[in-house]
């Protein structure tokens, strides 16, 4: 990414998380040994935007700006599982520059990625096997940003958040046309972006809306169609993507532009719980796997150190693997 696109696009991310409320307290889990795994290149556009758990304790991210899928890990090695095809332009919705969004892992090890580019023929959900080859099968609209990704493999659904069209889309695993699946003000953005993470959880979708500040849960009714749109909690400072702790709906949220990751307990007001004297730097999204917690730092905003955190939970997690969604 340019100085230029840098700096446009943090000063549109600052304007968006201004004037956001901050959480109320609460009383808070333990958050211990949190410390800084690896530091990525933010001349090559190592900026991580979303992470997948693997089995072992790596974990995928996606190098948004550099349109990579690499895997670090656990000792904190960094390799490039693949590089998505460049457009060749910056145009971009609201962002300008093609953005590897999010990342989600099916059970046999293919990563599936999100790709926004402003472009027809590479917008969409993005294939990476095992053996690295690259294939876009669910095409998405070039006017919009598909950002958040999810997976349901019991149902053998893609959910995607799209922050600029305000709608969450559901296409098939096996690839193939993508329907709107929700469409509600409360999905739709204030200027930057709107919908943002997801995920699948207990029957439901649960989504962010960054400039509303709010987290969102729609439930899945049985024949799969949409229920009703129901904020869970407002007033948060920009919220990125986040993730179940494995614990009921408890979870921890990346606020991006706050340098903070909150967590929000059934029932409590949410929590900060790391900022950026833990080493964070624009905090994108968070990876659960037993009671160990991921942040990737894509460093937007700071333009220093985009790195890898990790923390512990101190035994609040209790998911054998994933990223505390079921």
């Amino acid at each position: 990414m340019s100085v230029r696109t840098r700096a446009l696009v943090c000063g549109v991310a600052v304007a968006a998380v201004a004037g956001l409320s901050a959480p109320a307290a609460a009383a808070a889990p333990p958050i211990i040994d949190a410390h800084l795994l690896v530091h990525f290149d933010l001349a090559s556009g190592q900026q991580p935007e979303n992470i997948a758990v693997e089995p072992d304790g790596a974990v995928d991210l996606t190098f948004s700006t550099a349109h990579q899928v690499a895997r670090i890990s656990p000792a904190g090695a960094v390799r490039i599982l693949a590089t998505l095809p460049d457009p060749g332009t910056d145009v971009t919705p609201v962002l300008g520059v093609p953005f590897l969004t999010g990342i989600v892992r099916s059970h046999d090890g293919t990563i599936y990625v999100g790709y926004a580019t402003g472009t027809a023929d590479l917008t969409g959900i993005w294939r990476v096997t095992p053996a690295g080859s690259v294939s876009r099968i669910v095409p998405l609209p070039a006017n919009g940003l598909p950002n958040g990704l999810a997976l349901d493999e019991r149902t053998g659904q893609f959910y995607v958040a799209d922050s600029v069209l305000g709608t969450i889309w559901r296409a098939p695993l096996a690839g193939g046309a993508a329907v709107a699946w929700a469409s509600d003000p409360a999905l739709r953005s204030a200027g930057f972006l709107g919908a943002n993470g997801i995920k699948v959880h207990d029957g439901a979708v649960w989504v962010s809306n960054t400039d509303q500040g709010t987290l969102l849960r729609i439930p899945v009714r049985p024949n799969g169609s949409t229920g009703a749109v129901t904020p869970r909690v407002t007033g948060l400072a920009g919220p990125d993507d986040f993730a179940f702790t494995g614990r009921g709906d408890d979870m921890l949220v990346a606020l991006d532009g706050a340098n903070e990751v909150a967590f929000v307990a059934t029932g409590t007001a949410p929590t900060i719980v790391l900022t950026a004297q833990d080493g964070l730097s624009n905090p994108t999204s968070i990876g659960v796997r037993g009671t160990t917690v991921y942040v990737p730092d894509a460093a937007y905003l700071t333009l220093q150190d985009p790195n890898l955190l990790t923390a512990r939970l101190d035994g609040k997690g209790v998911l054998p693997a994933g990223e505390g969604t079921r």
